[in-house]
């Protein structure tokens, strides 16, 4: 797989947008939301031109006896994938285009990604930093996406913890500001 690291691209909204839809259409009954995570979420993020998609569903058991389903729209099933509790699927093969996280719903891995997410759309500079750090990794790590993964890791587990810091924070706040004006 070649490792590649583009500039921002409004298109990728779009295109997660069209897969959720057909998503929705294949295996709706078992789906509680779809989000779109990952670089490609974050607006001015650099990022591997993947569709990242992570799905809430009701029932990960449900979820297996329709992945193929999600095979006859061209994603290959790979189980956990090294995440306890994901079903993780991808499509495009070694010129992968979208890449699926599914956790059963109240999973504490769907609010870790959203909360990385949000906190990068949130703070301009870390996601610039991140951006920048990917790219670099990119263009050294001869096409080895193990190499690549693992060079960013300490970066992201940094952020992400301040992220879910971050998110916390906030809903507790959200909760006083909604105490004062039921007062």
């Amino acid at each position: 797989m070649k490792v590649i690291v583009l500039n921002y691209n409004p298109q990728w909204v779009q295109e997660f947008e069209m897969e959720s839809e057909k998503l929705n259409l294949q295996i709706g009954t078992v789906l509680n939301n779809v989000y779109h995570i990952g670089s490609t979420a974050v607006p001015g993020l650099m990022a591997k031109p993947i569709i990242d998609i992570m799905l809430a569903v009701s029932d990960l058991s449900e979820l297996d006896r329709q992945s193929f389903k999600l095979e006859n729209m061209g994603y290959e099933a790979l189980g956990e994938n090294g995440i306890a509790g994901r079903r993780y699927f991808r499509k495009g093969g070694e010129n992968r285009t979208h890449q699926i996280h599914a956790f059963q719903s109240g999973d504490a891995n769907l609010m870790r990604h959203l909360a990385f997410r949000d906190y990068l759309i949130a703070h301009k500079k870390i996601a610039d930093e991140y951006g920048a750090l990917k790219f670099e990794i990119a263009q050294s790590c001869q096409n080895d996406i193990e190499k690549y993964c693992d060079e960013k890791d300490a970066f992201i587990k940094h952020q992400e913890a301040l992220a879910m810091n971050w998110q916390q924070e906030r809903r507790s706040s959200d909760e006083v500001d909604f105490k004062k004006g039921n007062s």
